[in-house]
């Protein structure tokens, strides 16, 4: 098991260190073991949301208005339960993940009719969320979008394509962020569109090379009620970087989960590899080598748990600190990752294995909701007092 000394951190309360014990023991019996069909994807993760929803945990992903847990989505919880199932299978935390991020937009900006008629059906499991910002052209430039919704009576009318869109095909709803000239040129707004809309058609699945189920939308007179507006008219990106706000930390925390995975199988392999007659743990270069790894690790913990201590508790400045988190976390994993793959030598680029797999599952937290490189940006503004529009990737 990982360590978990860190829950006895001053970030954490006793809720937060039951619900660590708790998810621990139930993936322990639920995932571990478990045999992954990468040819499967779609099926896998439909599974596992079913799995989170009848057990609960889905309720961490939205608000108690919503059916939740908590009367606002509590962070630190996200990231206890992301990290805890990232160590056991990247797609397990992605699909709880997507719930969450899926339906923030609601769960934040939502009216208390969109609320009620999706949040409860997300936390049991029964309808599938998914959030849709990016376009072939619009990945970390969101305001270069060119997806429009242009008001026509009672209705909203959507034209447009995204793509790298998380659950594409497999989600009952989607969060759908388009400009809004109504509103001003560069304004944007948020609708929530069903799956089954005629509008909206999933035109290609796109293949990872980490299990993840992905694909393009074309939104063609695609016509949405009123009510489907999800926040103020021309607040889209408000929604959006609200949204990213809360969940770059939980990303942060799936890569700790990734890292911390990482670690153990690299240390019980050292104790147990033989070479020039002693365990490769008896080597320096093997100790400072683990030594790295370990205190990446727990600084990247540090930083994500401080992010999220202060997006519950609504400390004044949160985006700089969320930045530090998704940066520091996915680049150090990253790193952590491939000196377990060294380390291990030839196993650990043998298919199927652990840490082969975890070498796949990292690459994409360093781009996804937002790159490196964005965080990089984010940062600096924050540091500077530099004014306009922050970014970010769907």
């Amino acid at each position: 098991m990982a360590d978990q000394s860190y829950l006895d951190w001053p970030f954490f309360d006793d809720a937060h260190r039951r619900l660590a014990r708790e998810i621990e023991e139930w993936a322990q019996r639920e995932l571990d073991g478990a045999r992954e069909d990468e040819s499967n994807t779609d099926a896998e993760a439909r599974a596992l949301i079913q799995k989170f929803g009848r057990d609960g945990w889905l309720c961490y992903t939205v608000p108690k208005a919503g059916g939740g847990v908590h009367h606002l989505l509590d962070v630190r919880s996200i990231c206890l339960l992301r990290e805890t199932l990232a160590r056991r299978s990247g797609l397990a935390d992605i699909a709880f993940a997507m719930q969450g991020l899926g339906s923030a937009p609601i769960s934040l900006f939502g009216s208390d009719f969109l609320k009620q008629h999706y949040l409860p059906r997300v936390a049991s499991g029964e309808a599938i969320a998914a959030f849709a910002i990016s376009e072939a052209e619009a990945g970390s430039d969101v305001a270069a979008m060119q997806t429009t919704a242009v008001r026509k009576g009672n209705e909203f009318v959507i034209h447009g394509e995204k793509t790298w869109i998380s659950n594409a095909g497999i989600a009952d709803f989607y969060v759908v962020f388009c400009r809004f000239p109504e509103a001003g040129e560069r304004k944007f707004s948020a609708f929530v569109v069903e799956a089954a809309n005629p509008g909206l058609k999933v035109t290609k699945r796109i293949s990872t090379i980490a299990p993840h189920p992905l694909g393009t939308l074309r939104l063609s007179d695609c016509r949405v009620p009123a009510e489907a507006l999800v926040g103020e008219p021309g607040a889209g990106l408000r929604v959006a970087l609200g949204t990213l706000d809360v969940f770059r930390a939980t990303v942060g925390a799936a890569a700790l989960g990734f890292a911390r995975r990482a670690l153990d199988e690299a240390i019980a392999f050292s104790r147990k590899r033989m070479a020039f007659g002693k365990p490769l743990a008896e080597f320096q270069l093997t100790q400072a080598r683990l030594a790295d790894m370990a205190t990446r690790t727990d600084a990247s913990a540090l930083l994500i748990y401080r992010a999220a201590w202060c997006s519950d508790s609504e400390a004044p400045r949160v985006t700089r600190e969320v930045a530090m988190a998704k940066l520091f976390a996915t680049e150090a994993a990253q790193q952590t990752i491939d000196d377990a793959v060294q380390l291990l030598g030839g196993r650990g680029v043998v298919s199927g294995e652990r840490v082969e797999k975890l070498y796949r599952e990292i690459r994409a937290l360093r781009i996804y909701e937002g790159t490196s490189e964005i965080q990089k940006l984010v940062i600096a503004a924050q540091l500077l007092g530099a004014e306009g529009t922050q970014k970010g990737q769907g």
